[in-house]
């Protein structure tokens, strides 16, 4: 039997293949490039390409593509053969580094918001070489960065390294003063888990609205849910484990740590859970994964769903990213220790994340916004919409204890006993974990659970690491001036404790209750993504994200238009399925059973003698009548939609207008589906789709 050992990483240009194919001398000038940022040299790119070629044509490679992450939210790639003529008529096989270290795409298919018009195509892609290369489906793919002919940013991965950049800058002057001379980088890292629907192929392929949108625009529940609690944790139905099974064998070829799988809450739901990497190659793997995860469900008959709530009714799936902070030294600097309140680094980088997170909740909320993931926030089943941060009881105590100038006295560890003889004792967590909080500590990391499914985890660390970047630097702006280290160190964090302990909430983020207690505090409530988006271009974001270089100004403005649109296209062809749908399938099924119902009752002489045909007759007659209406309102609303040209107006229009629209048209649909003979539905119900699996 094959060893996972045996094959793990076997389709990765790694370290261990690295140290096997390249001199020594080169090997080193590369390592100096991933581990420091050192430029370059191009006689160091031209001996990596010459053997990562050879490596990838011993491997079956046929072909390499320089593989990048635009803002169309997945992944693009433009394949070249290794072919190049011989003079005898043959052909060699042949890389050089400039074709290793540079691309040119077409930068004007993509969104740019503005930066490129159609004319002005030219748009470049570069290797990153701290993101290893692999082989996939007999091509080399090279991790790439993408921007325009005039060098703006047209990607998700250049920002990100723009902001994981500026973190460490500000992260190293901060661990100057507290002595640490010996740290020469600081790294975020981070752990996606992903949430998944699987649902068989023949179903999926019947139903128009997961073809053409990825969720199901209408469907009434069936007789049973979620609301017996049996599937989460549940044990793994055969199909979905080979599936399960195969996925980590894939996935592990490719060197992504697949960690932990499950059954999720809801039916035919479930996750995957990696060990952590360094935030730009866990968002490379996470794209990956997502692009696998779809892949492999198609070889086994079987569709796997990503979108944010495919189902109504139902929980949607989201995409927890564990956050934390590391040096090169080893340190995680968010681990607290045995006695967090005499961790004073601990203390002032958990105080720089509390009023990052405050100062810039609406950067956060708005880089999880989408159309799907607005159905998903504060749906009973994921954060609210509101930013709050989680820290437990432990944790909670100490900054009380400091803003108060007062002892603390608790964190003692206590002993877990189940009342059992033969179960070991041992020591419980000394704090809880809350999964209705947006943003939680959990133990040495941030869980930021608002991210939807489908999204590039890109987009929250971005936000994430900028927002910390610029706290950091306002402290070291501080302490670096300070005359008394120590004392300025105490001050500050008990300053920050005060200024933005509004940010901290341990209690039940489903509860209404909280809603108006959010407000009291002062927290923004930015429900949708037409809400959240311009939020983008306010004064104070602008300033930060430019200030660090993470953007610049015109990239800030085709970000949030691209945003809009995105959120606004999305929005409209779910409309105009929804009335594809009614129109074609919906209304000519309902006619025809009520017509068949109608005869019946003329076979038993007239609905005198008929209740139940009669019932069914007049209650769908009303109900086709609603569906016609809401068709029509609906049609009139996108065809409005098409009149606006401005992207905030016409994002407005879909929250205010056309989603409440689908919503009416949604509504006498599935009432109609729960009166309608299960054979004349024109397509697969949700009892199929979420418990047909066998």
């Amino acid at each position: 039997m094959e060893k996972v050992q045996d094959y793990f990483g076997s389709m990765v240009f790694d370290e261990r293949v690295m140290k096997g194919v390249l001199s020594e001398k080169v090997y080193k000038s590369l390592k100096r490039t991933i581990d420091r940022g050192v430029p370059l040299d191009i006689t160091v790119a031209n001996a990596v390409a010459s053997a990562m070629k050879d490596w990838a044509v011993e491997k079956g490679a046929t072909h390499y593509t320089h593989w990048f992450q635009p803002e169309t939210g997945v992944t693009a790639e433009k394949h070249d053969s290794f072919i190049n003529p011989a003079p005898d008529g043959r052909v060699i096989m042949e890389f050089s580094g400039k074709e290793l270290v540079k691309g040119e795409p077409d930068a004007s298919s993509f969104p740019s918001g503005g930066l490129r018009a159609t004319f002005e195509a030219r748009g470049y892609t570069a290797w990153d070489p701290t993101s290893y290369a692999f082989i996939k489906d007999g091509t080399l793919y090279i991790p790439t960065a993408f921007c325009s002919y005039t060098g703006e940013a047209l990607d998700k991965k250049v920002p990100l390294l723009r902001s994981m950049d500026a973190l460490n800058v500000q992260a190293l002057r901060i661990l100057k003063l507290f002595g640490n001379n010996d740290v020469r980088c600081v790294k975020t890292s981070v752990g996606p888990e992903q949430e998944y629907f699987l649902i068989p192929k023949e179903l999926y392929e019947k139903r128009k609205d997961l073809i053409m949108t990825g969720r199901t625009l209408f469907g009434a529940m069936p007789p049973k849910g979620q609301e017996m609690e049996d599937h989460y944790f549940g044990s793994i139905k055969p199909r979905v484990a080979e599936y399960m099974a195969d996925l980590d064998k894939e996935l592990w070829k490719l060197g992504i740590l697949a960690k932990t799988k499950h059954n999720e809450v809801a039916p035919a739901q479930h996750e995957l859970a990696p060990i952590y990497r360094t935030t730009n190659i866990a968002a490379d793997n996470n794209q990956l994964t997502m692009e696998v995860m779809q892949k492999v469900a198609q070889k086994h008959g079987l569709v796997c769903l990503l979108h944010e709530k495919p189902f109504d009714g139902v929980n949607g799936s989201g995409k927890h990213n564990n956050w934390s902070i590391s040096t090169d030294t080893g340190v995680n600097l968010l681990t607290p220790g045995e006695t967090p309140y005499e961790n004073a680094q601990f203390l002032l980088f958990l105080s720089a994340v509390i009023k990052a997170v405050d100062d810039y909740q609406d950067l956060l909320r708005l880089s999880v916004a989408t159309a799907g993931n607005d159905h998903r926030l504060g749906a009973n089943e994921a954060p609210p919409a509101i930013i709050s941060i989680f820290l437990g009881d432990e944790l909670s105590g100490v900054l009380d204890a400091i803003e108060n100038d007062t002892p603390y006295d608790g964190g003692q560890k206590q002993t877990m006993q189940f009342g059992v003889s033969v179960l070991p004792e041992f020591s419980k967590d000394t704090t809880d974990r809350n999964r209705t909080s947006p943003f939680a500590f959990t133990g040495n990391k941030f869980e930021f659970r608002m991210l939807g499914s489908s999204n590039s985890i890109s987009c929250a660390n971005i936000h994430l690491n900028a927002s910390v970047a610029e706290v950091l630097k306002q402290f070291a702006d501080i302490l670096e001036k300070a005359d008394d280290f120590n004392s300025a160190l105490y001050d500050l964090v008990r300053d920050t404790i005060k200024a933005h302990k509004r940010i901290i909430f341990n209690g039940n983020g489903y509860d209404d209750s909280w809603v108006a207690e959010a407000e009291k505090r002062g927290l923004s409530n930015l429900k949708t993504t037409a809400d959240a988006m311009p939020k983008l271009l306010d004064e104070k974001n602008v300033k930060m994200l430019t200030s660090h270089g993470i953007f610049t100004e015109s990239e800030l403005h085709s970000r949030c238009e691209i945003m809009l649109e995105n959120y606004t296209k999305t929005v409209n062809i779910e409309a105009l399925t929804m009335i594809d749908m009614a129109r074609k399938q919906i209304l000519p099924a309902l006619s025809k059973f009520t017509g068949d119902v109608s005869a019946n009752a003329k076979a038993k002489e007239g609905f005198g003698k008929s209740k139940y045909e009669k019932c069914i007759v007049e209650r769908l007659s009303g109900l086709m009548d609603d569906i016609c209406e809401a068709v029509g309102e609906l049609e009139t609303a996108v065809e409005d939609l098409e009149d606006i040209n401005s992207a905030i107006e016409a994002s407005s229009f879909v929250r205010d207008e056309v989603l409440p629209k689908m919503d009416a048209l949604r509504k006498p649909v599935d009432n109609a589906e729960q009166i309608t003979a299960e054979e004349y539905w024109p397509f697969p119900t949700y009892d199929k789709l979420l418990f047909g699996m066998r």
